[in-house]
C-alpha cells in the first residue's frame, strides 16, 4: 500500500521482470544477428508464418511489435509526420506510419530499452494479409529500402465458417514459400523441425490461453493491461520453448492470486470487456480510472488473438493455415457476434467497451451494428470511445473518460 494509505490502483505482476528478461534476451539476439550475421534476420506480420521462419532457422522481428512500443511509448505522433510527408495517409495504419516515421527520424524506444541503434536489418520480408492490407503496403516501403525478397499469403476475409477449399488454398501458399526460404536461408527445408516448432508455438498457445482464461475468476487476477504486457512472448517467441516456459511460470502465479482471493483491482465490481485495439499511450491511465471505480477490464478481443488452437493439426502446414485463419479479425459478422456473446457469457461481462480506432478499420468492430445487435442480444450495455493506436492526436482524453463514467453511472443505477 501507498504511503497515503490509499489502495494501489494498479497491482504488479511478478512475472513481469523474468517476461522483461526474456524480451531483452530476444531483442539482443536479434540485433547480434543483423549486426554480425550469424543468422538470417525476417521481418514477419505478426499473424504470419513464423513457425515455418523458425523452422529454417531465422531470427524473426515484428514490426507491428515495434509499432505498440512507438504507441507506448509515446513517440507515435512525432514520428508519423515523417510518413506522411513521404505520401502515407494520415487515414491508414498508424503502426505503419509511425515505424515508417521511426525509420525515416532514425529515432526508436528499442535505442533506450535495449541499447539498439534500430530494428535488424531484414534479409527477407514475410507478411500475411489476415489482419488488413496494410501490412503488405508496409513491407513493401522496407523491399524498396532494403532491396530484399518479400513473399507472403493472401488470407481471404469475411469468412463463415473455414472450409477445406480455404484451408487447400492457403496450404499451398504456405509450401509456395519454400523455395525462396531455402534460397535466402541457405537451409533445406527439415518437415520434422516444422513439426517440432509447430509444436512448440501451441504448448505456447496453450499456455497464454490458460493465462487470459485465469480472469474468469472473480476477482480477476489480471487486468486487460497486463495481458497487452505478457502477451509479448507469445506474439514474438511463439516456436520458441522459452516461451512456453514463461507461461508456466505466469499461470502458477496467477493461480496463487486466484487461491489467495487476490484481484487486480480491489473490490472489483464491474467487469468489462474491451473489443478493438489498446491505446498504447493510454493504457496506465484508463487502468486507475476504472480500478478508481472498482472495475476491470478482465477479456479483450485483442489479447485472445494470439491463441492458435489451429495449430494442433497433424499435418504443421494445415495446422497454421488454419490457425491464422481463425482470427477474428478474418470472421464474418455473424461469426464475431457468436464469439463475443460467448465471451461474455464466460467471463461475466457487465458492460463492454468498443474502440473505433480511425485508422485501424479493421479491428473496429461497431461500423457495421456489431454493437447494437450485441446489446439486444444479451442486454449489456456499451459504449464506444473514438481514438487511435497509436495517434494520441485523434483521442480525446475528455470524451473517452465522460464515455467511461457514463457506462460505469448506468451500471451503478441498475444496481441501486
Amino acid at each position: 500500500m501507498p504511503a497515503d494509505g490509499k489502495p494501489a490502483l494498479i497491482k504488479k505482476i511478478r512475472s513481469a521482470g523474468p517476461m522483461r528478461e526474456l524480451m531483452g534476451a530476444y531483442f539482443r539476439e536479434l540485433d547480434e544477428a543483423s549486426k554480425t550475421g550469424s543468422a538470417k534476420v525476417a521481418w514477419c506480420t505478426s499473424v504470419g508464418p513464423a513457425e515455418l521462419l523458425r523452422s529454417f532457422g531465422f531470427r524473426v522481428y515484428f514490426p507491428e511489435n515495434h509499432g505498440a512500443l512507438l504507441g507506448s511509448s509515446r513517440l507515435a505522433p512525432d514520428l508519423i509526420p515523417a510518413a506522411n510527408a513521404v505520401g502515407y495517409s494520415p487515414e491508414i495504419c498508424s503502426y505503419l506510419t509511425s515505424d515508417v516515421g521511426s525509420y525515416l527520424r532514425k529515432l526508436t524506444p528499442l535505442t533506450k530499452a535495449f541499447g539498439m541503434a534500430g530494428p535488424p536489418k531484414p534479409d527477407i520480408l514475410v507478411y500475411n494479409t489476415n489482419q488488413c492490407r496494410d501490412v503488405q503496403d508496409w513491407f513493401a516501403f522496407y523491399q524498396r529500402e532494403f532491396k530484399v525478397p518479400m513473399i507472403g499469403i493472401e488470407t481471404p476475409r469475411s469468412i463463415g465458417d473455414i472450409t477445406k477449399d480455404h484451408l487447400d488454398g492457403l496450404v499451398g501458399q504456405h509450401r509456395a514459400l519454400v523455395p525462396t526460404l531455402e534460397r535466402v536461408s541457405g537451409t533445406r527445408f527439415d518437415i520434422d523441425r516444422l513439426r517440432e516448432t509447430v509444436k512448440c508455438s501451441h504448448d505456447c498457445t496453450l499456455g497464454w490461453k490458460k493465462v487470459l482464461r485465469a480472469a474468469e475468476h472473480v476477482p480477476s487476477p489480471l487486468t486487460f493491461a497486463d495481458g497487452t504486457i505478457h502477451m509479448g512472448p507469445a506474439v514474438v517467441l511463439r516456436g520458441d520453448p522459452r516461451a512456453v516456459s514463461y507461461y508456466e511460470s505466469l499461470v502458477a502465479e496467477l493461480e496463487e492470486r486466484k487461491a489467495a482471493g487476490v484481484g487486480a483491482v480491489d473490490g472489483e465490481r464491474w467487469r468489462f470487456y474491451w473489443d478493438g485495439m489498446p491505446v498504447w499511450g493510454k493504457l496506465r491511465e484508463h487502468t486507475e480510472l476504472f480500478s478508481s471505480r472498482r472495475a476491470c477490464i478482465v477479456a479483450s478481443t485483442y489479447c485472445n488473438s494470439w491463441i492458435f488452437e489451429g495449430l494442433a493439426e497433424e499435418d504443421p502446414f494445415t495446422g497454421m493455415a488454419r490457425a491464422y485463419t481463425e482470427l477474428f479479425i478474418v470472421r464474418s459478422e455473424e461469426f464475431k457476434q457468436r464469439y463475443l456473446e460467448g465471451m461474455v457469457r464466460d467471463y461475466g461481462i457487465h458492460g463492454i467497451v468498443y474502440h473505433d480506432a480511425k485508422t485501424c478499420p479493421n479491428n473496429s468492430n461497431d461500423r457495421y451494428g456489431l454493437h447494437v445487435r450485441l446489446t439486444r442480444s444479451l442486454g449489456v450495455p456499451h459504449v464506444v470511445i473514438h481514438g487511435d493506436l497509436n495517434d494520441l492526436r485523434l483521442y480525446s482524453e475528455e470524451q473517452a473518460d465522460t464515455q467511461f463514467e457514463a457506462l460505469i453511472e448506468q451500471l451503478e443505477s441498475k444496481a441501486v
